[in-house]
């Protein structure tokens, strides 16, 4: 029998955008009963909520036959500080009881070499110590997961990306003790390649364009990483009931150029 997210609740922190709002997506394609989807605002989760049951339902009108769930699950929009633990804390509280919890939040990012250490203390804030936060006070039934996101720095870093390396890392560890210590919560994290989202909108766009087709042009793949493809290693990492404490790499064989 096929593995669904039937009568699930999933919540996504990270959910209003790029890889989270890909996962969100595919969690109601893939028959969650709900699916809160948290920003850094409640605005723009309200904002969300809307775009994405329309996303979801035109998506599921345009399948083959056969093809996916229809799209019967409820969304709400929720908001937390993911710099601030007792926010994050609060959430957990807030939000009860669910089944899934996927952590895709991240701030800008921190890039540069040498960087002034003193100004970015704070560089571990949201992807270490917010999702730390969050998989110690979340409340999973029984059955359900916890999955976390890193990137493809941790084992092949770019100029400059030094300081961002180490936070991954340090995700990608917390993932194995978690393991443990949450067990039997199943704990695993996703470790994306170059993928095309907001993240990159900072960037000048003559710069961004150049950097996604010399990507696309080396991998093996012939292309870079979307928010839907991503979200596949998502959904197997919540429907699988015999994983927990790995990384799955979705680069598009980034390690073989």
């Amino acid at each position: 029998m096929v593995a669904t997210l039937a009568g699930k609740t999933v919540v996504v922190v990270g959910g209003s955008s790029g890889i989270g709002y890909g996962v969100a997506k595919a969690s109601l394609l893939s028959g969650a009963a709900h699916v809160v989807v948290v920003s850094h605002s409640q605005e723009k989760a309200a904002r969300t909520v809307a775009r994405l049951q329309a996303d979801a339902a035109a998506e599921a009108a345009a399948a083959p036959p056969g093809t996916q769930l229809p799209v019967t699950g409820t969304v709400a929009g929720d908001a937390l500080d993911a710099h601030d633990l007792a926010s994050v804390r609060a959430f957990c509280e807030r939000v009860g009881e669910v089944d899934h919890f996927v952590w895709t939040a991240g701030d800008r990012l921190r890039l540069g070499f040498p960087m002034d250490l003193e100004a970015n203390r704070d560089i571990f804030d949201v992807r270490y110590w917010g999702a730390a936060q969050a998989a110690m006070s979340i409340k999973i039934r029984e059955g359900g997961s916890i999955v976390l996101t890193i990137g493809s720095a941790i084992t092949r870093p770019r100029k400059g990306w030094s300081f961002i390396a180490p936070v991954l890392g340090a995700t990608d560890a917390l993932v194995r003790g978690l393991a443990i210590d949450l067990a039997p919560i199943r704990v695993n994290v996703v470790c994306p390649g170059l993928t095309d989202t907001e993240i990159w909108d900072g960037v000048p766009p003559e710069v961004k364009k150049e950097m996604l087709e010399d990507t696309a042009k080396r991998l093996p793949v012939g292309k870079i990483g979307t928010p839907d493809s991503l979200a596949e290693a998502y959904l197997f990492l919540m429907k699988c009931d015999f994983i927990t404490g790995q990384r799955i790499e979705v680069d598009g064989g980034n390690k073989y150029v």
